[in-house]
């Protein structure tokens, strides 16, 4: 089991609840050691004196702010602790924002949040739920090895994660590091955004994150066992051209099309294939039920009759007695029998659908957002990465929609 990288006290109001914070993430990077060129010794890294050039122990160490050239304040830890104190062991939720608010840029590293003992699960569960329900982030400023934070705390489904946020100071206006950004008053041609447009609509699809990996550490360990087994490396390819401004509107027609003929080609995503087999349901229940039970009724109702009437009638009285009857009132009176059992079923099938709908929507408003999100996701709902908790409850709701 993991150890908590810092221990502390999450305020909410009157609330206090002893919380640690937990790494979310690790780091596969392949990482190499420095050798001496034609050795196999190492090359280590030590602290030494910049006048003597000897090397000095790490409790002999100390942190200087340097005022002018070769001048320094010596700062001790126990001096920083004290200067804020209580703040490095509380984490003080000072308010909610909506989290679509926060710009992704202002993220830095993420945390689990876990309650500091069995007997604050149900303090702890409270607030997760509360934050996951009304679809808010509590801001808060954390001190943690001698630096303040600025977080952000949010729910996921089962935990609630601390992210580390950028002041914003930090946050570097993209005017001032990136050349040559286009004016954005500019309006592209109507035309060729459409078509961007479709292009977009055409890749959508949903989020899995076990669908992707890291290649470059795949590469890399191919690249290490090859050249143990003393094969040859092969390169990569290089990058595709850029795009001639030009010719942009062929090619993203191109790219739309490519596309299209992988879905038909059945290089469909999950996205499309859920789609299909959510209809395919639907029309085998329909059949099913309505065309099934009609079938089933005619078999039993008039082709039976009719069978046994055959069998027991040789064949041409059986046609005579099948002209005594007008073949326009008979099949005006099916029509008659059969339009008033559809208008009764269709009026119980409407109240049925009405009072589920109420009951749907009842059922819905007791679910979290995260739970909302999977039946959204499964019923194929449009737009609902950007949906609040109550428009996923009322997309839901709607006739159609899986509940």
């Amino acid at each position: 089991m993991a150890r908590p990288v810092w221990t502390g006290v999450l305020t909410f109001g009157l609330v206090t609840l002893p919380v640690g914070l937990y790494t979310a993430t690790e780091d596969h990077t392949v990482h190499f050691h420095q050798l001496q060129r034609g050795t196999s010794d190492r090359i280590r890294n030590k602290r030494v004196n910049e006048r003597t050039g000897k090397e000095v122990d790490t409790d002999k160490i100390v942190k200087g702010y340097e005022l002018e050239e070769g001048e320094y304040v010596v700062v001790e830890p126990q001096e920083l602790e004290e200067i804020s104190p209580g703040r490095s062991k509380v984490i003080d939720l000072a308010g909610f924002v909506d989290l679509h608010q926060v710009e992704p840029v202002y993220f830095g590293r993420t945390y689990y949040v876990g309650p500091r003992g069995k007997e604050y699960g149900k303090v702890y569960e409270l607030m997760r739920a509360a934050l996951d329900r009304s679809d808010k982030a509590g801001i808060a400023t954390l001190t943690m090895r001698g630096k303040e934070y600025l977080t952000a705390l949010r729910a996921q489904p089962g935990v609630l994660v601390l992210h580390t946020l950028h002041w914003s100071d930090e946050v570097r206006d993209p005017a001032d590091v990136v050349p040559e950004l286009p004016q954005l008053g500019a309006k592209s041609d109507s035309k060729e955004l459409r078509t961007a447009e479709q292009l977009i609509d055409a890749l959508t699809i949903d989020w899995d994150p076990g669908d992707y990996h890291d290649t470059y550490e795949e590469r890399v360990k191919r690249l290490v066992a090859a050249k143990r087994e003393g094969e040859e490396v092969v390169g990569e390819p290089e990058p595709p051209e850029s795009t001639n401004v030009i010719d942009l509107m062929e090619v993203l027609s191109r790219s739309v099309e490519q596309s299209r003929s992988r879905g038909r080609g059945g290089g469909r995503g999950k996205q499309d294939t859920d789609r299909e087999e959510t209809s395919g349901e639907g029309s085998a229940s329909r059949s099913k039920t309505s065309r099934g039970k009609e079938t089933a009724g005619r078999s039993k109702t008039s082709r039976g009759k009719e069978t046994a009437g055959r069998s027991k009638t040789p064949r041409g009285k059986e046609t005579a007695g099948r002209s005594k009857t007008p073949r326009g009132k008979e099949t005006a009176g099916r029509r008659e029998v059969s339009r008033g059992k559809e208008t009764a079923g269709g009026k119980e099938a409407a109240r049925g659908k009405s009072a589920r709908r109420r009951g749907s929507s009842e059922d819905l408003a007791a679910l979290s957002k995260a739970e909302l999100y999977e039946r959204a996701t499964a019923a194929d709902v449009p737009g609902r990465s950007k949906m609040t908790r109550d428009q996923l409850v009322e997309a839901l709701a709607r006739p159609g929609a899986a509940a």
